[in-house]
């Protein structure tokens, strides 16, 4: 019987493609959309995951995302450094600036300084120089992708070449040499991410009373960084989170604070409902037109709960292929546009949640087929 229900689903060939072609648009919105919210959102956080070593954060408590810039006291630096439990703690500035291009150009950067004396929190992606060459005079490390775009130099005969090593930047002029090229995560705001030391980020800096913006710490081992984080917090009334604490941080903020989710959202409903709607309509029509061979069956003695399994399986192998095609498509997506500048992350809980949702359409549609074979008076075939 179920060969039977297969022969009926692939015969009708118009049907079936409709039918698949529905399925596969939902399943491809319901994990496209997702995977590049997801990937915009991950975007979020990549400046924290991308220092990896310290297990804590200080700042500011009024800081709402990583890339707000609300510094604080030098002397903060050693009270952390004087809380039991600490193992290390180094200082990081972060903020943006202007600099001036060779050609003349002038263009935003996200600033970062390191610590001097350990250079902890430097990009562990170091494409082209070495660690020691942040000691060199004057020297800054730009991110190999923003060297290849936002900061890529206009020639005389209007040819564009990237930024190279060697080039000299102008930073709050104050003379900056470009001393190699760094691979980082692309964060969300898109500014060119430029590296150097603690001290020499002052000095590009604008004069200001504070400029310390977070404090890096690593704890004792054996020592509970929750624990830590709340008593750093105790002795000097700062913000104190782990790196996961800080990441949820930053994401919450941006989902709150856009409306990105809302958008996204929309979509994947709109998704949702279309694909719902072809497939659905598409199933309930092919049953109608083979209403006679169920019919069929049954005056052959066929029960209806038998009838039920063949249009489940019918229904289910329509959704299968379709969630297969979908899910397919949208893998080839993720690898068009991996790490450009569109975001895109495809985690295993997306293709359960499109999964489901195929499924959902699947269930709808047996459903409304289901209730014409069940009912379908087997005498019919004996009429004209």
């Amino acid at each position: 019987m179920y060969i039977i229900a297969l022969q009926m689903l692939f015969g009708d060939k118009g049907k079936y493609l409709t039918m698949v072609v529905g399925i596969s648009f939902a399943a491809l919105v319901m994990t496209q959309q997702p995977g590049i919210f997801v990937g915009l959102m991950s975007r979020t956080y990549s400046f924290v995951k991308d220092v990896s070593l310290p297990d804590i954060w200080v700042m500011d408590p009024g800081v709402q995302f990583v890339e707000e810039h609300k510094p604080i006291r030098d002397t903060d630096l050693w009270r952390i450094r004087g809380v039991s439990g600490v193992e290390w703690a180094v200082p990081l500035f972060k903020n943006l600036m202007r600099t001036k291009l060779p050609d003349g150009r002038t263009k935003t950067i996200d600033m970062t300084g390191i610590d001097d004396a350990t250079l902890l929190g430097a990009p562990h992606k170091i494409i082209v120089g070495n660690l020691s060459d942040f000691k060199r005079n004057d020297a800054v490390f730009v991110d190999q992708e923003a060297a290849r775009t936002h900061l890529k130099v206009y020639l005389p005969n209007k040819q564009t070449r990237p930024l190279n090593i060697g080039d000299v930047l102008e930073i709050n002029d104050r003379r900056a040499v470009v001393a190699g090229f760094v691979k980082i995560s692309r964060n969300f705001v898109l500014q060119p991410q430029v590296y150097t030391t603690y001290s020499r980020a002052l000095r590009y800096a604008p004069p200001a009373r504070r400029h310390l913006t977070y404090i890096l710490v690593k704890a004792k081992s054996g020592q509970d960084p929750h624990a830590l984080c709340q008593k750093i917090s105790d002795t000097t009334q700062l913000a104190a989170y782990t790196a996961d604490e800080f990441k949820s941080i930053s994401l919450n903020y941006w989902m709150k604070s856009t409306g990105i989710p809302i958008n996204f959202g929309i979509s994947i409903l709109l998704g949702f409902i279309v694909g719902a709607a072809i497939a659905g309509q598409t199933f309930y029509n092919f049953v109608q037109e083979n209403l006679k061979h169920y019919a069929s069956l049954k005056a052959m003695g066929l029960k209806n709960k038998v009838l039920a399994r063949m249009v489940a399986l019918q229904a289910m192998v329509v959704g299968m292929v379709g969630y297969g095609i979908g899910v397919g498509l949208t893998t080839i997506f993720g690898m068009l546009v991996h790490d450009t500048v569109l975001a895109f992350l495809l985690p295993p809980s997306l293709l359960l949640f499109a999964g489901v949702g195929v499924l959902l359409i699947v269930i709808l549609s047996a459903v409304l087929g289901l209730r014409r074979v069940i009912n379908v008076d087997p005498s019919i075939v004996f009429r004209g």
